[in-house]
């Protein structure tokens, strides 16, 4: 097992893929070196005017400097240390903050100096092991003999081919250890820092929260469709032979559900759309904002249509006693279209889990906030055509909770009374509790 693992940097194909990532340094290296050695030499002339090149020196390593906190040289270092050296880095960032811009330059330079002294040292192994190979199998004489190979001029025969081959193993073990080096020192330097790791870490919270937002739009609209197109159709097929006016009315009502609901499922298929990642990375020039509503030119229901779902909600065999004073001027829009839904969900809870009962709903909106109030029995009558859609629990009463946490609101709901009530109240702008 020692000896398989002391041979396994020989012909493992880690070893020839990090000896060719120190090489791509080495010939990055090779420009820098010559300009390096070109300055010297022009400062070691004494009749080399000073000023000028000093600052030709400047620019030249301004220049130079610039690649290495490039976010492209960054990306290509990733990408090439993912292939050459076999380290799981993540996508890298398209406008890197600063530290991580460091931390890559960095990187860029311990690439480059590792990348040049492998490459001397093949420079200088190479034309060595074929001299000493030529003199090891009895070859000698030209060029050879001019040839320096102090301190191996002595060698000949086996020993000088056994100092070629034992060479290039020393080559060899050199670039698996220094790439080993470097593949244990990139997670350090490539990995986004920890700036760049909340900002990821922000990124993914704000599109989880979102994806919520729309799951909650969709067991809203949907939801709300369902239960009225079930409970429609159950009293429909009651009386289809008895009361065809009722029948009419059910048919009616079920088709304007399914628009409404069609209209809700656009809308939430339009978000998902515009907050689906483009391909190329830049925004397509005709997607709608995740504010507006994607194919369409009329808003969200909001406070002003709650008379329409209270109209909607009756034809659907609810006994709504609507009592609402709105003033949405002064109401943002996204207050309002979650106001609207909380509205929508509780009158549908109501619809699905009691059924056709009584339902008071009281709301009053202005520039101080959304307080709205439901109630209704938690028994329906008895000699009611319609009935419950659902006697068990969903996801109703948490998406409210979360509409209104959303936005600093306040919440309660729970039977008082042999009836069911929910109370929300959602802050304005001048709202004293939302100030406090």
């Amino acid at each position: 097992m020692r000896l398989r693992w002391i041979l396994a940097p020989l012909v493992s194909r880690s070893t020839f893929r990090r000896g060719v990532h120190l090489l791509l340094g080495g010939v990055i290296l090779l420009p820098y070196v010559m300009l390096a050695a070109g300055f010297v030499q022009m400062f070691a002339d004494p009749q080399t005017p000073v000023i000028p090149v000093a600052v030709l020196a400047a620019v030249t390593v301004a220049i130079g400097t610039v690649p290495a906190f490039l976010p492209v040289t960054r990306a290509l270092e990733i990408a090439a240390a993912r292939s050459l050296l076999d380290v799981p880095l993540p996508e890298p960032e398209r406008n890197p903050p600063w530290e991580t811009r460091w931390r890559g330059a960095s990187w860029y330079g311990l690439h480059l100096i590792c990348g040049g002294g492998i490459m001397l040292a093949m420079l200088f192994t190479a034309p060595l092991v074929v001299v000493l190979v030529m003199r090891g199998v009895g070859v000698d004489g030209g060029w050879m003999t001019e040839f320096n190979l102090a301190p191996f001029h002595l060698l000949e025969g086996v020993p000088a081919f056994a100092v070629a081959i034992g060479m290039i193993l020393a080559v060899v073990y050199l670039v698996a250890v220094t790439g080993r080096v470097l593949g244990t020192v990139a997670p350090v330097l490539l990995q986004p820092s920890s700036v760049a790791q909340i900002r990821a870490l922000e990124v993914e919270a704000q599109r989880l929260t979102e994806r919520n937002r729309l799951a909650r739009e969709l067991h809203d609209s949907v939801g709300h469709a369902l239960t009225v197109t079930t409970l429609q159709a159950a009293a429909a097929r009651q009386v289809l032979d008895s009361d065809t006016e009722l029948v009419r009315r059910a048919l009616q009502a079920i088709e304007d559900a399914g628009r409404a609901a069609m209209d809700d499922l656009d809308y939430v298929l339009g978000l998902l759309r515009v907050n689906e990642p483009p391909r190329d990375g830049r925004p397509e020039p005709d997607a709608p904002r995740g504010d507006q509503e994607p194919g369409r030119t009329t808003p969200l229901r909001g406070l002003n249509d709650l008379g329409l779902l209270a109209d909607e909600m009756r034809a659907a065999g609810l006994h709504v006693d609507a009592v609402i004073d709105v003033d949405a001027t002064g109401v943002p829009a996204v207050t309002s279209r979650e106001a609207y839904r909380i509205a929508q969900e509780g009158l549908t809870n109501a619809l699905r889990h009691a059924g056709p009962v009584p339902v008071t709903l009281h709301v009053r909106a202005g520039a101080a906030g959304v307080d709205i109030e439901m109630t209704n029995p938690v028994s329906p009558p008895s000699r009611s055509g319609l009935q419950p859609a659902s006697k068990t629990g969903g996801r109703g009463l948490l998406g409210m909770r979360e509409r209104v946490s959303v936005l600093g609101g306040e919440l309660v709901t729970g039977p008082a009374d042999d009836a069911w009530v929910v109370r929300a109240h959602l802050p304005g702008a001048t709202d004293e509790r939302n100030s406090r």
